[in-house]
Parts: C-alpha cells; structure tokens; sequence
C-alpha cells in the first residue's frame, strides 16, 4: 500500500472509518500547508485520519483532528502540537462548492486519504452524509452475503 503507482502516487494512509460511517458523495483533492517536520513526518507514515474532519474557517477550509506524530530528529524547530489545524489548499470554486454542501443540515466534509503527488502531500476530502445505525448494520450484511457467495462459488 505503500509503493508508487504508475502516476507517481505514493498512498500514505486511508481514512476506513469515514467509508463505514458516511456515505461518500463527491471528492476533492486538496493541498496542505504543512511545516519541513510534519512533511517527514507523513514521509515515514506516522499520521492517523480516523477522526479528522474539515472545518470552515472565515472563508477558508481546514484540516482539524489529523494526527501527524512529531518528528523526533527535528528538536526544537519542529512542530510541538501533533493535532494542529492544517490549511487546506483548494481553487476558490471549489471552496465555495464544499462551503455550500456542509453548510446544508447533515452533510460534513472528512478526509478519506492522504498521499504523495510528485513529492507533494495531497489529501482527499470527500463531501458525505451520516449512515444511521441500520444503514451500517445493512452494509455489513450485504458484505457478509457477498463474502458468502464467493466462498460457495470458490468451492465449486
């Protein structure tokens, strides 16, 4: 998971969760504004989406509950506070296109995936809406018939 694809796309870490409690409706690629160690810090694949989420701020977007772990070769100049909001990086239309959506009652923005585009940290963030508790619970079960069906279909 952690190889270069052919596009020269290197896939840091996926956001599971998002995909088991929302329902993924239309993605951005969006750049950040990081600091020299949280960018080694992505490098070395210490960073956790599960709980992060896009915020509005004035007119801007930002990255809020990301973990990137400090880095522990940078001392004193690195950054201090692994939780700290990050600047995403969009073109204005689609700001504004996102702004629309999550200021709509029960749709959010999180973010689904974060890799390496031509050495440049990239992260996806999907507009999506929360799945109830049956919702998931059917999900489950449609995935378990299905694990199901090809296990009979593997036996022969």
């Amino acid at each position: 998971m952690n190889k270069p694809n052919g596009d020269g796309i290197k896939v840091i870490t996926t956001n599971r969760k998002a995909r088991h409690n929302y329902d993924l409706l239309t993605t951005f690629q969006a750049g950040l504004v990081l600091m020299g160690s949280e960018i080694k810090s992505i490098r070395a694949n210490r960073v956790n989406l599960a709980d992060g989420f896009v915020q509005e701020r004035g007119d801007e977007l930002w990255l809020m509950n990301v973990h990137v772990a400090t880095y522990d070769s940078a001392r004193h100049f690195g950054h201090t506070d692994p939780m700290r909001p990050r600047k995403l990086l969009l073109h204005r239309r689609e700001i504004n296109l996102i702004l629309d959506k999550i200021r709509e009652i029960s749709f959010t923005a999180v973010p689904t995936k974060l890799y390496l585009e031509r050495g440049r940290a990239k992260v996806e963030i999907a507009v999506a809406r929360g799945k109830k508790l049956y919702d998931k619970r059917g999900d489950m079960a449609k995935r378990d018939a299905e694990r199901q069906i090809r296990r009979v279909l593997k036996e022969g």
